[in-house]
């Protein structure tokens, strides 16, 4: 390793001018980066970890934020020297941009401009940067798309980013980042919004880069399998300070700050529930009296789903007239017990948010049947679904979305009770009351709106606002896939002691597989709109029959530097496509009972 970093970051220091006064976003940091190398940056949200990597950028103040003491050396190309970016004008902070530091941004379709075809936008900083004629520049962003792994580079430079998918996009951004070859790639979250497979490939593909060429990297994550996976060196942030750095193994096989040490015990590893029959909590630091006790649940089922199929029309022409239809959900049936939990895991587009939204028939399925102890849903009218849903409740993926900006907290989770007149006046009041002691939220809590707290806070409101009729299942949609590691494991704990404690039911919609082993009785492996596996938990992850659920496997990244994925072993298909014409019709889902209670498709699935 050369002894030069490409990069030095000294007491940096920024602060965020507010209503109140100045709020510091990073106080004192400092870190090296060196050619060749990836020094991993994680934290929380909020931790200050973007905010020093848009400090690198000089985009800080874009964000009204302003570097208010302390370094960012920096060498540049072509023996130019080491220049300070904090002193640097705007002017040549566009000639480095792109040019000598690139950036993965965490959301490629904000990162990608929706008005230009890909080809413009990957040519735009060629052309800018190196000066190469139009053919020239079209020529080498075909390399980059291949270089990335897409699949026909030719027609991807003529489309335009909503017609690629969220890990094509993610893979386009990258060969943005990479056309003139930087110095320094800075990749904020790069993987956050992919799929386990998806997120393996871009993980690898960035550690061949890095190899290949010599770049030094940037990595911010919250994600400590990612840290495991990629990292040479660690920074641990936390409120704005750097608390630990040091090399990977040393961080995770001996953390020596309370934090990290804290945030290591919080992330669900793969295997950790090997000979564990049933679900249980995670053991937490510094929680005390923490009751681990398995979950059994009961024999008696409360779920029954037989031969659902959802279809979604494509319309096309000029009348616009059904032309094909999204196979979205196919021909999938499974039980759920009562006290107990069904997973269905899968990449996006596989069908599960789908299947979960049919049962509660947010989305009208065109056949199957639905049994919800005893109660046919499918047979129901629009009154009869309405007293049906008191019985079965969704918590969904982003609960920004799902709870009303405008209204307090405790009127919120009070609406369900006065819509169906459960309870009133003060028995309403204190009902709300608790179930907020039961969400582990404080009482001063009741007068806030929902922009006053943290993802993982407004996540407890919507699973209080769910508990509040007391329903019999619960579908929980990517419920902890946003949240921080901590926050997630206290979650995925309060909705497991919950469980317990009422007999709860839960569907849980995943693509977290180490999260899904955590929490699950039984889990069903989604594949193109069918369930191409299903069984006991224990079985399936221990015993996975269908070459994709082992794909599905192979690709989670393990918490453990010293069990790190090599790309040869990542072997994916592109996923064939879900629409179908009008005359397709599909072949019954047809099982093997490999094991008692565990049954693999036989039909051809595609995979």
């Amino acid at each position: 390793m050369l002894d030069q970093p490409i990069a030095s970051v000294r007491n940096l220091r920024v602060e965020f001018q507010t209503k109140d006064g100045p709020v510091v976003g990073v106080e004192d940091v400092s870190f090296d980066v060196h050619p060749g190398e990836t020094v991993c940056i994680v934290g929380e949200s909020g931790s200050g970890k973007s905010v020093s990597s848009l400090s690198l950028m000089r985009l800080v103040e874009y964000g009204g934020g302003e570097i208010a003491g302390g370094q960012l050396l920096f060498e540049r190309k072509e023996n130019e020297g080491r220049i300070d970016i904090a002193k640097t004008d705007q002017s040549l902070m566009r000639t480095i941009r792109g040019n000598e530091i690139g950036m993965i941004f965490q959301e490629p379709m904000t990162a990608l401009n929706p008005v230009f075809t890909v080809g413009r936008q990957l040519t735009e900083g060629l052309r800018l940067h190196e000066g190469l004629s139009k053919s020239a520049a079209r020529e080498k962003a075909l390399d980059l798309l291949r270089q990335v792994r897409i699949p026909e580079p030719e027609r991807r430079l003529d489309q335009y980013p909503h017609e690629l998918s969220g890990g094509m996009r993610q893979r386009v951004v990258i060969a943005m980042a990479l056309a003139c070859e930087p110095r320094l790639l800075i990749a904020d979250e790069p993987t956050t919004a992919l799929d386990v497979t998806i997120q393996a490939e871009i993980l690898a593909l960035m550690d061949r880069l890095k190899r290949e060429t010599g770049t030094a990297v940037m990595f911010i994550t919250h994600d400590m399998a990612v840290v495991a996976q990629m990292a040479d060196r660690v920074v641990v942030m936390f409120r704005g300070n750097k608390v630990e750095e040091g090399p990977v193994e040393e961080i995770f096989e001996n953390p020596q700050h309370n934090y990290t040490k804290a945030l290591l015990a919080a992330v669900p590893k793969l295997g950790e529930m090997k000979n564990k029959p049933l679900p249980e909590p995670m053991k937490l630091l510094g929680v005390d009296s923490q009751d681990i006790q398995p979950i059994p649940g009961s024999t008696e089922t409360l779920l029954t789903v037989k031969n659902l199929v959802t279809r979604f029309p494509v319309k096309g022409g000029f009348f616009r007239r059904t032309v094909a239809n999204v196979h979205a959900v196919e021909d999938v049936s499974f039980e759920i017990n009562k006290g107990q939990t069904l997973s269905l895991v899968g990449e996006s587009g596989c069908g599960k948010s789908t299947a979960g939204r049919s049962i509660l028939r947010l989305v009208e399925p065109l056949s199957g049947q639905i049994d919800l102890g005893g109660t046919d849903i499918m047979a129901l009218d629009q009154k009869g679904l309405r007293e049906a849903r008191r019985d079965m409740q969704m918590v969904f993926q982003d609960p920004f979305a799902s709870l009303n900006p405008q209204m307090q907290l405790s009127d919120q989770v009070a609406e369900p009770m006065r819509n169906y007149n459960t309870a009133k006046g003060s028995e309403l009041q204190d009902r709300v009351a608790h179930l907020f002691d039961r969400v582990e939220l404080p009482r001063s809590f009741l007068r806030r709106f929902p922009h006053e707290l943290s993802g993982g806070q407004r996540q407890r409101v919507a699973i209080a606002r769910a508990l509040a009729l007391n329903p019999k299942l619960i579908v929980a949609d990517e419920a902890v896939s946003a949240l921080d590691v901590s926050v997630q494991a206290q979650v995925l704990n309060l909705m497991m002691e919950l469980q317990a404690e009422l007999g709860l039911s839960f569907l849980f919609i995943s693509h977290d597989m180490a999260v899904v082993e955590r929490v699950s009785h039984n889990v069903g492996v989604m594949y193109l709109g069918r369930i191409v596996e299903l069984g006991p938990r224990a079985r399936v992850f221990e015993n996975p029959q269908h070459p994709y659920t082992q794909a599905l496997m192979k690709a989670v990244p393990i918490a453990d530097p010293r069990r790190r994925k090599a790309e040869k072993d990542l072997n994916f298909k592109p996923i064939p496509s879900p629409i179908h014409s009008l005359e397709y019709e599909p072949a019954p889902s047809e099982y093997d009972e490999v094991e008692p209670g565990h049954f693999v498709l036989t039909t051809d699935s595609g995979y």
